[in-house]
């Protein structure tokens, strides 16, 4: 199934926007988990069962497993999300972005090693360094576009001899010439609603990953009015809410699994409060 055929799935399945991001941090495991790498996979696994049907995708860190020398736990627990929520895309965020032979090699990695549903890229070194990735039939390559962090704006909304704002431009490439495969996607961060917004008035049809919200202070509700759209009752903008450490250490207790999924609950609530009353305009 291609990416984008998942992800509607999964929204409808599961009623959700909102994305689990799995980073793990060994220092804040539960328990005689703290500071045990070793647990890495028990901690994520823990979590994903924990909220399997309240999410549209799962996206776990590379660099949370590299760090740990967890790369084979990594690998484990994608196959892990396969087994238990099948229909539920993984999104492995790498934020590659490098050419030719080297990015074939990140591609392989990515989707034949970790066999994920997609990955995020950086599109800064243009088109030769995202096509390696669309070979592989129907995977997702996501583009960072406008980004969370404070130091984005040094240059993506720097502006260009067309007038366009470089986050602007990279959005319009995404929507039209470099999307041969439909695969597509852009990271914008919730930080910034109105650059969300004029995103999606570029690429009015593209699925859009949103990190920010929770930890990072991005609002949900306004995340959902600026980024999902629908026509006749059905998604034309889908937007994939990420959340991590506000579920990933809700508690530090035995009970850590189950203060995930109540945070997990309520905030997919807030996103789709906030999607009905997108719909009912």
């Amino acid at each position: 199934m291609r990416f984008t055929e998942q992800l509607s799935q999964a929204e409808a399945r599961n009623e959700s926007l909102l994305c689990v991001g799995l980073d793990p941090e060994p220092s804040r495991f539960p328990g005689s988990w703290k500071d045990d790498a070793s647990r890495i996979f028990d901690f994520c696994a823990t979590i994903v069962d924990a909220t399997k049907d309240l999410v549209i995708a799962f996206k776990p860190q590379i660099a949370y497993f590299a760090a740990q020398r967890a790369e084979a736990q990594l690998e484990r627990l994608i196959d892990h999300i396969h087994r238990v929520a099948p229909d539920v895309p993984v999104i492995l965020d790498a934020k590659r972005g490098d050419v030719g032979s080297t990015a074939e090699q990140y591609a392989r990695e990515v989707f034949e090693r970790y066999a994920a549903d997609a990955v995020t890229l950086s599109p800064f070194l243009g088109f030769d360094s995202i096509e390696p990735y669309l070979r592989h039939d129907g995977k997702g390559v996501i583009l960072l576009c406008r980004t969370s962090n404070p130091g984005g704006a040094d240059l993506q909304e720097q502006r260009l001899a067309s007038g366009e704002l470089l986050y602007e431009r990279i959005a319009r490439l995404a929507h039209s010439e470099w999307n041969a495969t439909g695969q597509l996607a852009l990271v914008v961060g919730a930080t910034f609603p109105s650059e969300i917004q004029r995103v999606r008035e570029i690429a009015p049809t593209l699925p859009l990953l949103i990190p920010g919200i929770g930890a990072q202070g991005g609002d949900a509700a306004a995340t959902v009015r600026a980024g999902w759209r629908s026509r006749g009752g059905r998604t034309v903008g889908p937007v994939i809410v990420s959340s991590s450490r506000a579920i990933l250490y809700a508690s530090r207790g035995d009970n850590f699994a189950e203060a995930a999924r109540l945070v997990a609950v309520e905030t997919r609530r807030a996103l789709n409060e906030a999607r009905q009353d997108v719909s009912l305009r």
